[in-house]
């Protein structure tokens, strides 16, 4: 028997149907694009306002509140001696928060926080008293199932602080904050120039740099300045060379840290595939290439700090990772 036609009432549903199914797919492709457009905007503003804060009391309290955006609760512990030392808390109730100033816990009892002070490394753990103490799990009121992510703020050679969150996590997130939050620390701890030098300092992305220290050499100018290159030692730089070296190096850490914040995707891949310069191109080569005029051009003893910062930021201390398309370092 011959199949009849479609019924006028059948090819009108059927067309219906289509069309929900076409506007239902744009409405969530229109929606997950403005979500990524919304976080890009609220992990900008949040590296901002980090980058503006004059003093560590201001910083702490900075990170905690740009970063419970992307978290349920998030708190900061001092480390000093035996002991980590409450500092800052968003998220809980005002009751809590009352408790946690108080908050003082035995290195000892917190393995998992220890564990991210020792490492330096981000660590996700079961949130038992085994692990982070009795004392924060009662006053969290973690669960048994609940869980916790620890960012060790590191600051040259250590760790002044830990970021504790816990509730739905968005990780990538919060650990390029707090290592926003660690260069600025940095920055804050060490000797300001001169003030007249001030009004030198470059800008990155319209905002400006934060002062940067003038009193001592950074390690990467002597582990990248061997004699037999005939490179001068930092001590035989005059004072102006090293302030644009000490310039350079804080412009590095700044760009590849924005690489892994607004690039956490091709960052991934990059590593995963050994290309990283493939999938970072355009922002490697802009960053090039405003190095190259900003430092290079205007500084003969001037070192890749650029390249550095990406073999050791991005790739893990691992050349091969950037790919083989890579340029290489600037000479």
């Amino acid at each position: 028997m011959a199949t009849s036609a479609p019924t006028p009432l059948r090819q009108v549903l059927e067309e219906r149907v289509k069309q929900l199914v076409a506007d239902t797919e744009n409405l969530f492709a229109e929606s997950r694009e403005r979500a990524r457009r919304d976080m890009a905007d609220q992990l900008n503003q949040a590296v901002r306002r980090i980058r503006q804060t004059t003093n560590l009391e201001d910083l702490a309290a900075t990170l905690v509140d740009v970063t419970s955006p992307f978290c349920g609760s998030a708190a900061l512990f001092g480390a000093s001696g035996d002991f980590f030392q409450a500092e800052r808390i968003r998220g809980v109730s005002e009751g809590v928060a009352r408790e946690f100033q108080s908050l003082e816990i035995a290195m000892r009892s917190a393995p998992a926080l220890a564990s991210a002070l020792e490492s330096r490394d981000p660590v996700v753990t079961a949130a038992t008293g085994g692990e982070v103490s009795p004392e924060v799990v009662k006053l969290f009121d973690h669960s048994p199932v609940s869980r916790a992510s620890i960012y060790p703020l590191v600051a040259r050679d250590r760790v002044p602080a830990l970021l504790y969150v816990w509730g739905t996590v968005q990780g990538a997130a919060v650990e390029l904050l707090a290592q926003t939050a660690s260069l600025v620390w940095v920055s804050l701890t060490e000797p300001v120039p001169a003030a007249p030098e001030l009004g030198e300092l470059i800008t990155i992305s319209g905002v400006e740099a934060a002062p940067t220290p003038v009193s001592a050499p950074e390690p990467e100018f002597a582990a990248s300045s061997e004699p037999a290159n005939g490179s001068p030692s930092w001590e035989d730089l005059p004072p102006e060379e090293q302030r644009v070296h000490l310039q350079a190096q804080r412009f590095a850490r700044v760009q590849v840290s924005e690489m892994r914040l607004f690039e956490p995707e091709a960052v991934q891949s990059g590593r995963a595939n050994q290309n990283l310069y493939e999938a970072l191109q355009e922002r490697i080569d802009g960053a090039r290439e405003t190095y190259r005029k900003s430092f290079f051009d205007r500084c003969p003893s001037m070192v890749d700090y650029l390249h550095l910062e990406l073999v050791r930021t991005l790739g893990n201390d691992n050349p091969d990772i950037l790919g083989r398309d890579y340029p290489g370092p600037m000479a």
